[in-house]
């Protein structure tokens, strides 16, 4: 299937309630867009516009580009629908709000609190190689928190990526992008292309056994982020890992730069075997969160001094 060059809502764009300020990004599978709601206060919405089965060149309706397209685009747009839905329910500080979902111009629009600051990514990209300890266990135990709540929804993310983990301007994180949870939602209907993100997506996600797929395949996610943060990219793609698997162990790679408790952690998210990996994130923060016995202090003159004439006294 061909690739549309699709058209994004003009800036000023009235949609229902809201008034379409800029395009945000676009993808594969939707737009994004900031916009202002009758308070005016700012919000990101999604729309559903998959680029490879629908096409708007012209106007504001969305429609597939051939007959043949029809009933994928129709069955992503209710799983699209139903992923609204599903997140309308969540609400949670690491985990983005959708705050609204309806349809119009014949497909779907997801209305999402609008949040300033960065992701992940770009804060890999400017800090690399200095990304400190403290950070990451912070950052991450904070996400972990968000990442529990949505499974306790049955929603799996299936992308956790630098990109996909938002930071706010307060350092906190927030969770984003939950495109390639739609594939969970049903297992009825035409099967739309895998959504993964080499280096990233854990082995099972290649797999047509959609069975295998559960909390630690999100998990693998969670320790591929880890390791971006450490090596400034993604390592080796779990599809070519299964093949001939060339991973270096993270405590070979960085042991004595971070600890090797934490390093044992992101090898452990990393194993091939699913089963092998933490399986709940429960399990994870449990370890993500033991208190790490902190070297010992180096003691001054003095002190070593007053230590041996103590000792000679008594």
């Amino acid at each position: 299937m061909g690739t549309q060059a699709n058209q994004a809502l003009p800036e000023g764009y009235q949609l229902q309630n809201y008034r379409i300020a800029q395009q945000l990004s676009g993808g594969g599978f939707s737009m994004v867009y900031l916009a202002y709601d009758e308070q005016g206060a700012p919000v990101a919405i999604k729309e559903y516009l998959p680029s490879a089965l629908a096409l708007r060149q012209g106007g504001c309706t969305v429609t597939p580009s051939n007959a043949d397209n029809l009933a994928a685009f129709r069955y992503g747009m209710k799983c699209f629908f139903e992923e609204g839905r599903a997140l309308a329910s969540i609400s949670h500080p690491n985990v983005v709000r959708v705050l609204n979902f309806f349809r119009a111009h014949d497909t779907v629009y997801m209305v999402m609190q609008y949040e300033r600051g960065k992701t992940l990514q770009d804060h890999i990209q400017a800090n690399k190689g200095t990304l400190k300890e403290s950070f990451l266990r912070r950052v991450f135990a904070q996400l972990l928190n968000g990442l529990r709540e949505v499974h306790t929804h049955k929603i799996l993310h299936l992308d956790v990526k630098p990109s996909n983990i938002y930071l706010r301007m307060d350092g906190s994180p927030v969770l984003i992008d939950f495109g390639a949870a739609r594939q969970t939602l049903t297992d009825q209907g035409p099967k739309l292309s895998p959504m993964y993100t080499p280096g990233f997506a854990a082995p099972e996600q290649y797999s047509k056994n959609r069975d295998a797929l559960g909390p630690w395949t999100d998990i693998y996610g969670v320790g591929a982020s880890i390791f971006a943060c450490m090596a400034g990219l993604a390592p080796q793609p779990g599809d070519a890992r299964a093949e001939d698997d060339r991973f270096v162990s993270t405590k070979k790679l960085w042991g004595g730069k971070y600890s090797d408790h934490l390093l044992e952690i992101v090898d452990w998210c990393l194993r091939l075997d699913h089963m092998a990996r933490p399986q709940s994130v429960f399990g994870l923060q449990k370890a993500l969160l033991e208190r790490v016995p902190e070297p010992p202090r180096k003691r001054s003159l003095m002190h070593s001094l007053r230590a041996t004439l103590t000792k000679e006294i008594f």
